[in-house]
């Protein structure tokens, strides 16, 4: 049994650091930009943007509108509170019973 707190850990923070990292390089960001932004290893923007971490979840129109809005925040240096961003993104999923999960994490 995967509790909800494994879950947000190994699914859905990875997931939206993959979509926001993905959202960045649509906005004309470089990966070590990236990197710099989310304070992370330029590794690690290379493993979510080449879908080998953080793809396991697909998000609804809402879930995506409200990271591309960080994204551009982000881009155009208007985020004083990252992390509280990032988890109002995950309470917004939470908040809709995480029904963004792909069948494949319900097993």
């Amino acid at each position: 049994m995967k509790l909800p707190c494994q879950m947000i850990v190994w699914d859905v923070l990875p997931a939206i650091r993959a979509a926001i990292a993905e959202e960045l390089v649509n906005c004309g960001l470089s990966q070590q930009e990236i990197a710099r932004e989310l304070d992370m290893a330029p590794s690690a923007v290379s493993q979510y943007l080449s879908k080998k971490r953080g793809y396991r979840i697909v998000f609804d129109e809402e879930v995506k509108k409200s990271i591309h809005i960080l994204a551009e925040d982000m881009k155009d240096n208007q985020v004083d509170d990252l992390a509280g961003r990032i988890c109002g993104i995950c309470r917004q999923l939470r908040e809709d019973g995480l029904q963004c999960i792909n069948d494949e994490n319900k097993k």
